[in-house]
C-alpha cells in the first residue's frame, strides 16, 4: 500500500513550478536579446547602406538633392579643416557641394570607408573616413531614426594626415 506524504509532494511541486518559471523567464529574456541583436544588425545595415548608396556616392558625384536626403533638415556640421574651425548649416554645406567641382568630375581619387557604426535604440553614431582631393577626413556622423528612417542629425569632421 502506497502512503501519500503531502509535505514532500508539495515541496517537489514548488520546486518543479519554480524551475519551470525560471526556465521560461530565461527563454523569454534570450528571445528578447536575440530580437534586440537582430534589430541592431538591421539598423546597422540600413545605416551602412545609406552611407554607401547616398552619402559617399553623392559626395563623390555632387548630387546635392540626393545627398541632402540622408540629412535631417536641421543638421549642423562642425569641425576643423587645415586647423581652421568649421561650422555650417546643412544649407551652407550643400551649397558648397553644389558649387565645387565634384571629385568624380575632377578625376582625383575618392574613397569613403565606414570605420564603425554603433546603434542604441533610435540613435546611432558612425565613424567614417573620406579621402577626397588633398584631404583625408575623419568624420563622426550622428544618426536619429525618425519615422522609421535613419537620417544624419550632426556631422563632425577633421582633416587628418594619412
Amino acid at each position: 500500500m502506497e502512503v501519500w506524504e503531502p509535505g514532500i509532494t508539495l515541496i517537489n511541486l514548488k520546486t518543479l513550478l519554480l524551475t519551470a518559471f525560471l526556465t521560461c523567464t530565461l527563454l523569454v529574456l534570450k528571445a528578447q536579446n536575440l530580437k534586440k541583436m537582430e534589430n541592431n544588425q538591421q539598423d546597422s545595415l540600413a545605416i551602412s547602406q545609406g552611407l554607401e548608396n547616398y552619402y559617399f556616392k553623392e559626395i563623390y558625384e555632387g548630387d546635392v538633392t540626393v545627398l541632402g536626403s540622408i540629412f535631417n533638415a536641421d543638421t549642423l556640421l562642425f569641425g576643423d579643416v587645415k586647423g581652421q574651425p568649421y561650422a555650417k548649416t546643412l544649407d551652407q554645406y550643400l551649397d558648397g557641394v553644389a558649387h565645387r567641382q565634384s571629385p568624380k568630375d575632377s578625376g582625383k581619387p575618392f574613397k569613403g570607408t565606414i570605420i564603425s557604426i554603433d546603434v542604441v535604440n533610435s540613435i546611432a553614431v558612425a565613424k567614417v573616413h573620406v579621402k577626397m582631393y588633398e584631404f583625408n577626413y575623419d568624420e563622426f556622423l550622428s544618426f536619429h531614426k525618425i519615422n522609421s528612417r535613419w537620417v544624419i542629425v550632426t556631422k563632425m569632421l577633421t582633416d587628418v594626415t594619412e
